[in-house]
């Protein structure tokens, strides 16, 4: 009976309370007189319900009125609720990144699990990318800050985005919920629930949203004829059953799809460099913003150039099971089985070379993207006694990663790397003498660096007539990732005394991951690198220390013939012992203090991409596992009669083999950094204040993140490290050393029948880095970002019309900058005297930028029943 009661009223009643911008918003009590206090907010962040309060864990809970006033309807938009949080997107939607804390997995590369785990209604979710898109109707998410290993799925290093869906009612409803905006966007929802039969209640939802794009492009050389780009375009519906058959058994049926068709994502430029006459000719003068005095920042301008177009499909799909037995013959304990399929895919087309100029480009053509389907079981028992709370499970999971690759030139690609070869050539030699054993070629040549250009050029071969770049198809790659994993896990609160509870989680986990790929080159552009290699002798006696770095260049991996028809076949298992342990005191009744020590883990994998060292293809694709040691020191306070919450938590993370994605140029490539630590305080404040209505709120975080000192014979690959000497000692990317969230809400009866209110929230962070090789033309300014609404409706909320607003002051700033294709350089060949191998002086690369969302607004009716 327990067990059935409970679903009835949670499944009817949605969520009891809300946080927001570290905790805001609860909602009156259900009857609408009783003042919320902060004993209403329930969180399920140890698998069962307790009072926010009482977990000896950073949680901020978000219920669905707080995420409905802060417009959240992804993840991405989370972040202005949450301090130390970031959510940000490249050159994908599907490529969707969150950090907690300063700590995050970077890039697109789907061979890299998540460092912030995303879990929706008990499901993990193995990307960030995956959990991306219409989270439709909520109860709450919950967001938890540090290692989490011992209760979600798999474990995850820096924290868990916790998402529970609105259950089935038995009690009937629908609403209906139409959204116009700025920008195009049109979005409409609706979901109807109740009951079936005595026992089986349902719930559908469905939205359908678009939207223009927030670029204007460019099209420079053509042939793409699009002219906007980050536009929206997608569909969700979900549909769910419960199930009471008895007074002890319990039955949640969930099944989903969504599909994303829009143009996304390009970036624009932030810094012109001095490529930009000959880039900008080679796309008939359209080529990219030309460069300001001094080639020193630009504008901030949302004109993106691209020739070439940026589809995107995305779809999701997915069916999960979750079924509760109470167990009156183990103690009251009680049974939870989870069991889910998903299926997830992405194509997409790109530029690759984000400029006007016809360089380099992906079709979306099927051969460019991935899919990634998994099936996973969870198994929990759990149970209480007077003095313990009792959790014993096991989750296992089979995951088949698929990533397709293909790569294609331009036909400005050959005239753009010979403009790139003659500059590194007139830097390398001047003038050179011709001698014995120099080749026919430079004797038939101006005896200068260009005379060695025209040999090393477009001709590609030394003796002056080999074959040449070709526009056209130059790879086709296909990688297959099979994992599996199991893990048991517990986790166990005893009460040692009325005051004090000691908490213990173990979690074993075993891991294995086989990698079968296939790298195939298309044409006959390898040619020309094979000719300056077969020649390499006599350039080395011509150039000397610069001819590795004038070899390279015909040797991209797009161009090498060491990857044709190249064979890759790994496998690799591990075991990992995790957990945590942590003891809470409560001074009376108003006074928690609480430490912990967590030890968490994600696992290894396979970079799915072409790296090589210098022109040889790395041997091997794998990167070991990333650990974390944590520590907290915390205190929540209940203040006021329990109208105010004000918490904070000092702590410390020690990351090893920090797996770190990085773009140098070429490749993305997965490097182990030694060391990681985060230090730092969250501090959290929540007041249901004494005016009907109106509550406050805020929260902040702040973070000393640190990469520990290394060289180059600490990483896999060595010759990586010069892309990568900014990093040792330095602060990470999205680390910003202060996050400041705050919130104001406010709503009351007006008379009439009628209820209005307004909410206002905000977030502003400090400085920090956007790029993960941390060059300086990479930094975002300390910025701020307020949402606002108004609302009028009825106070039973059959009808309510807000009128809101997103970024509110239209504030300008970058999510990640990155290193233009091709378009100079940033890292020098040799030791600066810096100690790195960065030379402002000599910087030439161009900068291009993925830009947050300009101001949106709009209006929202809706109607409930």
């Amino acid at each position: 009976m327990r067990l059935v009661n409970l679903l009835r009223t949670t499944a009817s009643a949605g969520a009891v309370a809300a946080v927001a911008f570290g905790f805001a918003g609860a909602a009156q009590a259900q009857d609408g007189q009783e003042a919320a206090t902060v004993d209403d907010i329930i969180v399920t962040a140890q698998k069962r319900e307790q009072s926010l309060q009482d977990v000896p864990i950073v949680v901020t809970s978000l219920s669905a009125e707080v995420l409905e006033d802060a417009g959240v309807r992804d993840i991405k938009d989370l972040q202005i609720l949450t301090p130390g949080l970031t959510v940000t997107s490249t050159t994908t939607e599907a490529s969707t990144t969150a950090r907690i804390r300063g700590v995050g997995t970077v890039g697109d590369n789907p061979g890299l699990e998540s460092s912030v785990g995303v879990v929706i209604d008990g499901v993990y979710r193995s990307r960030n990318g995956v959990g991306f898109g219409d989270l439709g109707e909520l109860e709450r998410i919950e967001v938890l800050k540090g290692p989490q290993g011992t209760l979600f799925g798999k474990n995850t290093s820096a924290g868990v985005i916790n998402i529970i869906t609105a259950a089935p009612s038995f009690t009937p409803g629908y609403n209906a919920e139409l959204t116009v905006g700025n920008y195009g966007h049109m979005r409409a929802s609706g979901s109807v629930t109740g009951p079936i039969t005595d026992t089986l209640a349902m719930r559908l939802f469905a939205s359908r949203g678009v939207r223009d794009g927030f670029y204007d492009v460019d099209l420079g050389d053509g042939p793409r004829t699009e002219t906007t780009d980050g536009t929206q375009d997608y569909y969700t519906v979900r549909g769910q059953l419960l199930w009471l058959p008895s007074d002890t058994a319990s039955f949640r049926l969930i099944a989903d799809y969504s599909s994303r068709d829009e143009m996304c994502c390009l970036g624009v430029n932030i810094r012109t460099g001095p490529t930009f006459q000959f880039v900008d000719g080679l796309s008939n003068g359209t080529g990219q913003t030309p460069p300001a005095a001094g080639f020193g920042a630009l504008p901030f301008d949302r004109t993106a150039f691209a020739n070439r177009s940026t589809p995107q499909q995305i779809e999701d799909k997915g069916v999960s099971l979750e079924a509760n037995f109470d167990l009156t013959a183990f103690g009251g304990s009680t049974l939870t089985s989870v069991t889910s399929w998903r299926d997830w895919g992405t194509r997409n087309g790109q530029d690759a070379d984000f400029s006007g100029a016809d360089v380099a480009y992906r079709l979306n053509d099927g051969n460019f993207g991935a899919d990634i389907s998994s099936v996973t079981q969870e198994f929990r028992l759990a149970g209480a006694t007077d003095r313990l709370d009792w959790l014993v499970g096991i989750f296992a999971t089979q995951e088949q990663v698929d990533r397709f690759d293909t790569f294609f030139l331009g036909a400005d690609y050959a005239p753009l790397l010979s403009f790139q070869l003659s500059a590194a050539l007139n830097a390398a030699v001047p003038a050179f003498p011709v001698s014995p054993g120099i080749i026919p070629c430079f004797t038939r040549t101006a005896q200068t660096a260009l005379g060695l250009q025209q040999c090393l050029g477009t001709g590609g071969a030394v003796s002056g007539g080999g074959p040449t770049f070709t526009a056209g198809q130059t790879f086709r790659d296909v990688y297959e990732q099979e994992s599996n994993s199991f893990a048991l896990f517990t986790n166990n609160t005893y009460s040692l005394t009325d005051q004090l509870d000691i908490t213990v989680g173990l979690r074993y986990t075993w891991d294995e991951k086989t990698l079968d790929g296939r790298q195939n080159n298309i044409g006959a552009n390898q040619l020309t690198c094979a000719a300056a290699l077969g020649n390499a002798a006599v350039i080395t006696g011509v150039l000397g220390a610069s001819a590795p770095a004038i070899l390279a260049r015909h040797c991209l991996p797009w161009t090498n013939p060491f990857y044709n028809n190249r064979v890759v076949s790994e496998s690799v298992s591990e075991d990992n012992l995790s957990g945590t342990i942590k003891a809470a005191y409560r001074l009376n009744d108003s006074v928690l203090a609480y430490a912990s020590y967590a030890r968490g883990y994600k696992s290894f994998g396979y970079n799915q991409d072409r790296v090589q060292n210098g022109v040889t293809p790395v041997g091997s694709l794998f990167f070991p596992s990333e650990e974390v040691d944590s520590y907290e020191l915390g205190v929540k306070t209940t203040l006021f009669n329990r109208t105010m919450l004000l918490n904070a938590t000092y702590f410390d993370q020690t990351f090893t083999d920090f797996q770190l994605n990085t773009f140098l140029g070429t490749a993305f490539v997965v490097e182990s950094i030694p060391e990681l630590t985060t230090r730092g305080v969250d501090a959290d404040f929540l007041w249901f204040t004494p005016i009907e209505g109106l509550t406050l709120g805020g929260g902040i975080t702040y973070t000393d993140a640190q990469f520990g000192r290394f060289t180059a014979t600490d990483l896999a690959i060595p010759g990586n490290f010069g892309g990568l000497s900014l990093l040792p000692g330095a602060a990470p990317s999205f680390a910003p050393e202060w996050s400041y969230v705050a919130s104001i809400n406010f709503e009351r009866s007006i008379g009439n029948g009628l209820r209005a209110g307004f909410s206002l929230s905000g977030k502003y962070q400090t400085s920090y880095n956007t790029g993960s090789d941390l060059l300086p033309f990479k930094e975002q300014e300390g910025f701020g970002v307020i949402n606002g609404r108004i609302s009028i409706g009825t106070e039973d909320e059959r009808w309510t019309l807000e009128a809101w607003a997103q970024n509110l002051t239209d504030e300008e700033f970058v999510q990640v900058a990155y290193n233009a294709f091709l378009q100079g350089g940033a890292f020098q060949s040799t030791v600066q005297p810096n100690g790195t191998f960065y030379n402002p002086a000599a910087d030439t690369q161009t900068y291009n930028a993925f830009l947050g969302a300009p101001r949106t607004y709009g209006a929202t009716l809706r109607f409930r029943y």
